[in-house]
């Protein structure tokens, strides 16, 4: 059996899903990316989580996309560097850890209700912790 962990994740092709699981993980992706897309914009809504299920759900709905995906320039890296060693970069860190303080100060200041801060913290803390225990990528 061979040792997949030593294949390259963009030459990798996982067995196709029959074709209405296709349309359903395809039209997972778009939506995905639609939101990820708006969360750049909007301060409450996360963009980076919708973009990795994006990426997670478009290999399985169509091969031209995932090719696609890893062939833009500003996420192959990233997308190599997590599915490789599972490395997130530190000035990505940095800037999902800024983003979550700000969310949460914008939260605060519009007065929102302090149940909702609360699970607001433990969610960003928890999203924070497992974000800094990721070790930063190793370039050879």
């Amino acid at each position: 059996m061979p040792n997949n962990e030593s294949q390259d994740p963009i030459s990798y092709e996982a067995p196709m899903p029959g074709r209405h699981a296709r349309f359903g993980y395809l039209l997972l992706a778009y939506v995905a990316v639609a939101l990820g897309i708006a969360g750049v914009f909007l301060p409450l809504l996360p963009a980076t989580p919708f973009l990795l299920v994006a990426v997670w759900a478009a290999p399985k709905g169509s091969q031209r996309v995932h090719d696609w995906v890893y062939d833009q320039p500003q996420f192959a890296r990233l997308i190599n560097d997590w599915h490789q060693q599972g490395a997130v970069p530190l000035s990505a860190k940095w800037l999902a850890t800024a983003m979550m303080v700000a969310s949460w100060l914008t939260l605060w200041w519009t007065g929102t209700h302090w149940g909702l801060l609360l699970g607001m913290s433990f969610f960003f803390a928890c999203v924070g912790g497992f974000l800094w225990t990721r070790p930063n990528p190793k370039y050879r």
